[in-house]
């Protein structure tokens, strides 16, 4: 199993602290660029405009209001490659397809078209990395810093667990590496999986 605990001691920070730390550290992710793993199917993201349409049922809204964004992806992906590197996601999917990740996958299709990186892995995929625990959530900035990105129980960011060792930072990037070469390109799985798929039954509170 992928474990940034394994790899040694890490800093707990708090929501304001991470989200502070992690904004320090981003726009220096560098050759290595940026690699996150999304292991959860569902979360809340309250103040997301789209997200907030979604859990609403006003599906047709939330659909407009992510391709509205499209010219915010276009500008911020266009300084991230200006910064010289690259995000780069992989999206852990089980199937059926939770609501919440229905929404994800059109809002990740969007950030695909306009510079994002992401492959899928589906069910049996992910699941045999998981033979001595479920994946965690990580993102790794470059050769600086990783985190293990923490969620509270109803799925809301918390905060993270910031690790600095240079050896776990490589390995962890070398698992989430490999686990991307074996993932389908979103473009292709969105096509065949999402694109036709009914509006999703409201369950999200």
């Amino acid at each position: 199993m992928l474990s940034p605990q394994a790899v040694g001691p890490g800093r707990r920070l708090g929501l304001d602290d991470y989200i502070e730390d992690f904004g320090r550290y981003f726009w220096r992710s560098g050759s290595e660029g940026f690699w996150k793993l999304e292991r959860q199917q569902t979360f809340r993201e309250p103040g997301v405009e789209s997200w907030e349409a979604f859990r609403t049922g006003r599906w047709d809204d939330s659909l407009a209001l992510i391709e509205g964004q499209r010219a915010h992806y276009e500008e911020y992906f266009r300084k991230i490659s200006e910064c010289g590197f690259v995000l780069h996601r992989v999206r852990c999917v089980e199937e059926p397809i939770s609501p919440y990740l229905q929404w994800e996958l059109h809002l990740l299709h969007l950030k695909s078209q306009c510079g994002e990186d992401t492959r899928v892995l589906v069910n049996d995929e992910f699941l045999r990395h998981e033979a001595q625990g479920r994946l965690p959530e990580v993102v790794i900035l470059g050769s600086s810093v990783m985190y293990e990105v923490l969620y509270d129980d109803a799925g809301e960011l918390a905060g993270g667990i910031r690790f600095d060792a240079p050896q776990g930072i490589i390995r962890c990037r070398r698992a989430i590496q490999e686990m991307h070469r074996s993932g389908e390109p979103l473009d292709a799985f969105f096509r065949h999986h999402v694109a036709s798929l009914s509006p999703p039954a409201v369950t999200e509170g």
